[in-house]
């Protein structure tokens, strides 16, 4: 079943953004290069996403599945707009789309599943 897995926060500065969440809730955030730092719990985790050109406008929702190219055709034919098309990154693939009213969603498959 497809699940909330994953909350990308768009940061303007990603040491004061790793630091703030670091303080505010102990959280332990692993850096992936110089603008992209994330929990990693397993559970729902939290990514700060400090590339400008990288991040969304809001916070992105990420739904986990486990066909990635099901999810896609589905959301295509539920009316979704597809704003990236598949792509890989460290620890999956993912495509990100606008629902009907203008949200941007993740949907990934991470590799280990």
């Amino acid at each position: 079943m497809a699940r909330l897995n994953y909350v990308e926060l768009p940061v303007s500065d990603i040491a004061t953004a790793k630091t703030f969440y670091e303080a505010a809730f102990g959280w332990s955030m692993t850096e992936f290069g110089p603008t992209y730092a994330a929990t990693l719990t397993g559970d729902t985790d939290v990514g700060l996403q400090g590339d400008q050109t990288e991040a969304t406008k809001a916070p992105l929702p990420v739904v986990q599945v486990e066909d990635l190219e099901a999810a896609l055709d589905a959301v295509t034919a539920a009316g979704g707009e597809i704003m990236r098309p598949i792509f890989a990154f460290p620890g999956g693939r993912r495509f990100q789309f606008l629902d009907p009213s203008g949200n941007e969603l993740a949907v990934v498959k991470e590799d280990h599943l």
